[in-house]
Parts: C-alpha cells; structure tokens; sequence
C-alpha cells in the first residue's frame, strides 16, 4: 500500500498544491487545518510522514512536533516555516523535526524532500551487523545503540545515522553536502544548516569522551579520537 502523508497547514491552496503533486507520485493524503486535528491525525492515521506548518490555529507546529517527540513518536516531519529565518528553522530541527522547508515552495522540492527522508527510513530499518569501536565509543548497528564507556547515549533516529556516518569515515574530512548524502539520503544539496544543528546535539551528547567531531573550518567534519 502507498505511504501516507499527512499535510497540517490551514491555508486550503497550499494544501491543494502539495496533495496534487504528492499524488501524482503515488502517496495517499490525509490533511488538517490547525494543530490539535494534527496531533489527533497521527494519532489514528499513523501516517509515515507529517508535512507540518509552524504557524497553525490553536496549536502551532512547533507545540505539536514537541508533543509528538515527547510521546516518543517516531513519524517523520517535514516543518514549513514561512520565513527564511534560521531561529525558526533550528528551533524545528532542535525538537525534533527531521527537515524544514520555507514558504514559498517548489511543490517540486517538497516531493524530493518527503522521498529523501522515507528513503532514510526505510534504510535505518533495515537490519545491519556493522559494530564499531573507536576509543571509548562503541557503536552497534543492530540494535542501534552507542556508548561512551558502558554509558547509553539518547541518540534520536537522526543523530544516530549521522554519528554512524562519522564513524564509518573516521578521520576522513566529510563536507555537509557529503552528510546529508549519506546520513539523511539527500540528493540535493543547500540546506546545510541541518547537519550543523545536530552536530551541536552529537557533540553534547558525547560529553568527556575521547571521541570528538572536529569542524574543520571551510570544508565540514570529522571524527576523530583524541589522544
């Protein structure tokens, strides 16, 4: 059966636009005006993914990616923010949004965007044997799990594939445009922004450890275990 995607924003021609280009790939939609109906949708819809405006009706998008995180909901989210402001944007990713896209949209990026993150999914879904060990980090695949000495990092989905992603490259230089290639699945590029955010989340939930992401200035990052 088709993946269903949820479409919350309470402008209708937005809607519209994004259900008829969705379509026409092969999703089914589902939509609700205001932020409440959202989280109802989830609820009992279980979509694959959210396509979710920031400014709703009684509860904004932020409020419901919150809530939907704090329930350890794992849906994907896709926040549309209506301006090109990076305080919206990380506060989104911050919450745990899985991408943002700005109004107004290319209906034609919005498609690239929603398969870029299902394609993610469906990878980290797939079972995998890979266990790696680099100082006091130890990283299993499997389980999807990582440890600094025998301590549990509370990693999200994201994190995860992009601490693997590092790892599995250790003391190689990986731009941006590389991560999100590799970590989200993105084949296109300029929303770099993403892998800087949770850079900064790796790096706190990393803490003391003798592994660390150095920022190697102009080019992007790596992994490496410090001596």
């Amino acid at each position: 059966m088709a993946e269903l995607i949820l479409l919350v924003d309470d402008e209708p021609s937005i809607v519209q636009l994004a259900q008829l280009y969705l379509e026409r790939e092969g999703f089914r939609i589902v939509s609700a005006g205001d932020g409440q109906a959202a989280l109802d949708a989830v609820a009992s819809q279980r979509p694959a993914l959210v396509v979710l405006d920031v400014m709703l009706p009684e509860v904004d998008g932020f409020e419901v990616c919150r809530r939907l995180r704090a329930q350890d909901d794992p849906v994907a989210i896709l926040m549309l923010t209506a301006r090109d402001d990076d305080i919206d944007k990380i506060i989104g990713l911050e919450l745990g949004a899985d991408d943002y896209l700005t109004k107004p949209f290319n209906p034609r990026e919005l498609v690239a965007r929603v398969k870029a993150i299902l394609r993610r999914d469906a990878r980290a879904s797939q079972p995998t044997s890979v266990s790696l060990h680099l100082g006091d980090l130890s990283i299993d695949a499997a389980s999807r799990e990582a440890r600094v000495d025998e301590n549990l990092l509370d990693l999200r989905t994201k994190e995860f594939d992009l601490l693997l992603t590092l790892a599995e490259h250790r003391g190689h230089v990986l731009s941006r445009q590389k991560l999100l290639e590799l970590a989200w699945g993105f084949d296109f590029y300029g929303q770099t922004r993403t892998v800087d955010v949770h850079i900064a989340h790796l790096r706190k939930k990393l803490g003391g450890g003798n592994v660390q992401i150095e920022t190697i200035t102009g080019i992007g990052y790596k992994l490496v275990v410090a001596e």
